[in-house]
């Protein structure tokens, strides 16, 4: 499909805008080629468009439901794609999230320069990921409260499981190095590809969750076992029983970053560019759950979990040049899980 001078100021918008909504998937998204890198980055954009909107908690469920049913309609009808910022001006969101929201047209303008395929890939996944947010805030009009783990469950699947299925589809479809077999035993682990990674941003983030989107996403049932609450899960004289009611997601967490490595360790060793794509979230998700496991700053109020700018750089380095070694990335993953990686560690 030609480039056309539309095209180029949407990839532009695209490329220009992904770092500040996403440093992590940034990182990655660079270094897929061609089609495959577009096709990553709309499917990326669109997702955040939808999430954005999940998560204004000032909005009441049936706006944010009306906007994410107005949002699908733009993927059959371009000049609905044209109108959809303006009519979704009333949502509010840290100022990068409203710029991508305001250049909606352009995502859009991207995803319709898509090879068929791909973009069949992108619309389907993005479908059934907004479908299923839309699902939740019906479901929860006050604000989102999960009360069980099943249902903790499928919530990841909506919000971050499809994302490993629209992620492993598009390999399949724009790298010759993924084969049949590759494809299949990919799609054994892609949902806990992404929903572990969505687990260990949801411990690292509860306080803001509650306090700027109204959300509590920490099964009740889990806090209810030890005596506290979504109503006390930022108590401090609670503070202990809630640490320990978060024990059953980080071992979820746990369960859901092996079998990422699993994943990871399906795709073929000379498909580097998408390995070092899954490799570093990985990374970052497993530097981040181990400072969860010492920390209490998610269970009080404007806290919040993060690994220093030094570890995310050494990681970036050391995966980078370990990408296409299974045994040196297992190593990788298991010190970081341990302590904080910087260069300069030596192998035992």
């Amino acid at each position: 499909m030609p480039v056309t001078p539309e095209t180029r100021a949407a990839l532009a918008f695209g490329r220009g805008i992904i770092s500040r909504v996403s440093r992590t998937f940034a990182i990655g998204i660079a270094a897929l080629p061609g089609d495959l890198g577009r096709a990553v980055l709309v499917g990326y954009l669109l997702c955040r468009i939808a999430d954005t909107i999940e998560d204004d908690g000032s909005a009441s469920a049936a706006r944010r439901q009306e906007l994410l049913g107005k949002f699908l309609e733009c993927f059959d009808d371009p000049s609905k794609a044209e109108r959809f910022a303006a009519e979704a001006s009333d949502i509010a969101a840290d100022d990068s999230y409203l710029e991508l929201m305001r250049g909606s047209k352009l995502v859009f303008d991207l995803h319709r320069s898509l090879p068929e395929r791909s973009r069949g890939i992108v619309e389907k996944w993005t479908r059934e990921l907004t479908l299923g947010m839309s699902e939740f805030v019906g479901r929860y009009p006050s604000g989102i409260r999960i009360q069980t783990l099943p249902e903790y469950r499928r919530y990841c699947y909506y919000v971050a499981g499809t994302v490993g299925h629209l992620l492993t589809d598009l390999w399949y479809c724009h790298s010759k190095l993924v084969k049949k077999a590759d494809y299949e035993r990919l799609l054994v682990n892609c949902e806990a590809f992404g929903e572990g990674l969505q687990t260990i941003n949801i411990l690292k983030d509860i306080a803001w969750d509650i306090e700027h989107e109204n959300a509590a996403y920490i099964p009740e049932e889990l806090l209810r076992a030890r005596g506290s609450s979504h109503q006390t899960i930022l108590n401090g004289e609670w503070r202990v029983q809630n640490q320990e009611a978060l024990v059953a997601l980080v071992q979820l967490a746990k369960e859901d970053i092996h079998k990422s490595l699993d994943y990871f360790n399906a795709i073929p060793k000379m498909a580097v560019q998408i390995r070092l794509f899954c490799l570093l979230p990985i990374l970052f998700a497993v530097a981040t759950l181990r400072e969860i496991e010492r920390s209490t700053a998610m269970l009080q109020s404007g806290g919040a979990v993060k690994i220093s700018r030094a570890e995310v750089r050494s990681l970036i380095l050391a995966g980078s040049v370990s990408t296409i070694s299974n045994k040196t990335t297992r190593w990788l993953v298991s010190t970081t899980s341990r302590q904080r990686f910087k260069l300069g560690l030596a192998k035992p």
